[in-house]
């Protein structure tokens, strides 16, 4: 695909994916962050959370792969391309049930795009139970 194909609005990546209670113990051991409320229940609720929650530069962190992947493929803009800039506002908590996990919905649309420059804005939308995770996502990307 080449970007003259491309259009504002087009869905470029989509992605659900479950963390689990391993995946935020792996996150804790690979970033140091220990904070109990990542782990324990009894923790998170005696603070007032509904019980463990995501780190959420893990969510982040995830929520941007289908972008990646999507740069990587056949779909992709151009050769090379690859994440300049990315930013999120944290706007929810993500609770991790211990059994079942919690499921991020991940949508990917191409908000702008300037094929002269060979960049592009993708905007994410991260749900989990139907309401939005993070806000005013955005990743900018750019393609040799």
């Amino acid at each position: 695909m080449s970007a003259a194909t491309l259009e504002v609005g087009a869905v470029v990546a989509e992605k659900t994916l479950v963390l689990t209670r391993d995946s935020l113990v792996r996150y804790a051991g690979a970033s140091g962050d220990f904070n109990a409320i990542h782990y324990r229940d009894d923790i998170a609720q005696s603070v007032g959370l509904p019980g463990v929650l995501a780190h959420g530069m893990l969510t982040m962190g995830v929520a941007v792969q289908p972008v990646v992947d999507w740069l990587a493929s056949d779909e992709a803009p151009g050769a090379g391309g690859w994440v300049s800039d990315y930013q999120v506002r944290f706007t929810r908590p993500v609770p991790v049930d211990a059994t079942t996990g919690a499921e991020l919905s991940i949508v990917a649309k191409l908000g702008q795009l300037d094929t002269e420059a060979r960049t592009a804005r993708v905007d994410l939308t991260v749900t989990f139970d139907g309401q939005t995770v993070l806000g005013k996502a955005q990743v900018r990307v750019a393609w040799a």
